[in-house]
């Protein structure tokens, strides 16, 4: 786990509301709900700094009550940088990894591309497609993305290996390191993401059977985060360990985002421009050894305190950390293998990512711990100079490191958003 926050970035979501008048049909985009459970017409925030959008009952024409909320936000398919990178960060997710069914290549995988696409497309501006499983009937957009990237052995398998990015060589071990290798990598990659369960699912079920006889799961894991609203004001997430979660991540307004999470247009392979560097890494949380340790023993193992995510040197959670600052003991007051002094980007030569994590509940294990922690997504133009020096960083000397384990691990190239008329890869697939 690193230091960082999200940020929204607003153009790549739309508020759609129902006209008053409009048909009850049983569509997606329709959310049917009482005045009681909304109350009067407001504004909500996502917990962690998500979309701004807006609560109001509207009526259908036949004296029904509609609730226009969460479920009306859309985010566009067809932009610069694949949606879910930027975007805010959803209620619910999926992650999902599929290998090519042996036999299956390069045109396989182009003709697979189009149908996810078209699927991705119609499901995130709340749509139905095909034969429709009515999962998510009712239910309006939710903020849904669909996030695709291909894995290192892709290009093996596509006759590609000419095209594979040298960032996507392999990441080095970390000593820290309990890899499944059942639940990490894969030729391509699936990130899903809404403020709707049954959406999520939904368009969970619908790009598995797209995959039909191309591809199979190698592994699927399921996340969550805050609901939007569940909070008064706008707040950055808290982790499975009650922890202020991404206080320091790079922001779409800093000046040099672009550079730190995107490839250039000029960037090569050519196919890879406007594209980003995805780790994904499934990160186990030692709850019960964790919250043995006393409050204060806590804050200074991450550097941060707990109630409000503010640095230990003082002042709020947006404040820049004092790691210079000692002490009426003479120690430093945030201490040197605290997990947000070691993580911060002027402790790695400015080495930054977009962290954008979802949290998971597995269940609980045959020992009786529970099996939960962080699914970590990780963004960046070059993992070289993202994650890998980082997490080298933090493996030699994180506090934080007696109470997580690293169990599953992925890199994967993501490409840039496809334009109108396109599908995700197809720079690649058809050159």
């Amino acid at each position: 786990m690193t230091d960082h926050m999200t940020d929204p970035v607003s153009d790549q979501i739309n508020d759609h509301a129902p006209s008053a008048g409009a048909p009850a049909a049983l569509t997606r985009r329709r959310l049917l709900g009482t005045v009681g459970a909304a109350g009067a017409a407001g504004v909500a925030l996502g917990a962690t700094g998500g979309a701004l959008v807006h609560a109001a009952v509207e009526s259908d024409g036949s004296g029904a009550p509609e609730l226009s909320s969460v479920g009306t936000a859309e985010v566009a398919f067809h932009v610069k940088h694949q949606a879910g990178i930027a975007t805010p960060v959803q209620a619910c997710g999926h992650l999902i990894a599929f290998d090519l069914a042996p036999g299956a290549g390069r045109k396989e995988a182009a003709a697979l591309m189009r149908r996810w696409s078209a699927t991705a497309k119609a499901l995130m501006a709340g749509e139905t497609t095909g034969a429709d499983t009515g999962i998510a009937l009712d239910a309006g957009p939710s903020s849904l993305t669909v996030t695709f990237g291909f894995g290192r052995t892709f290009f093996d398998r596509t006759g590609l290996v000419a095209q594979r990015p040298a960032e996507l060589d392999p990441l080095p071990d970390f000593s820290s390191d309990r890899l499944d290798a059942k639940r990490s990598h894969g030729d391509l990659w699936v990130q899903i993401g809404a403020d709707d369960a049954l959406v999520t699912f939904h368009a969970l079920r619908a790009l598995q059977k797209d995959a039909g006889a191309a591809a199979r799961v190698r592994w699927q894991m399921n996340g969550f985060n805050r609901t939007p609203g569940a909070t008064k004001k706008p707040m950055t997430a808290r982790n499975l360990m009650g922890q202020i979660d991404g206080t320091g991540n790079p922001k779409p307004t800093d000046p040099d985002f672009e550079k730190r999470i995107f490839v250039p247009d000029s960037g090569k392979p050519a196919w890879m421009a406007n594209g980003s560097y995805a780790v994904v890494r499934r990160i186990r949380m030692l709850l019960d050894d964790w919250e043995k340790v006393p409050l204060a023993q806590q804050e200074q193992v991450i550097g941060r305190r707990k109630t409000d995510g503010a640095p230990l040197s003082g002042g709020t959670e947006t404040t820049p950390m004092r790691l210079d600052a000692f002490g009426p003991d003479g120690k430093l007051v945030i201490p040197d293998n605290a997990h947000a002094r070691i993580s911060a980007p002027e402790q790695n030569g400015g080495a930054a990512m977009l962290r954008r994590a979802f949290s998971y509940h597995d269940g609980i294990s045959a020992d009786g711990v529970p099996d939960a922690g962080l699914l970590f997504i990780a963004w960046q133009a070059d993992p070289l100079r993202g994650f890998v020096p980082v997490q080298r960083k933090l493996d030699r000397g994180d506090a934080l490191s007696a109470f997580i384990r690293h169990e599953a691990s992925g890199l994967f190239a993501v490409p840039g958003g496809p334009r109108a008329g396109e599908y995700v890869g197809q720079l690649l697939l058809e050159s």
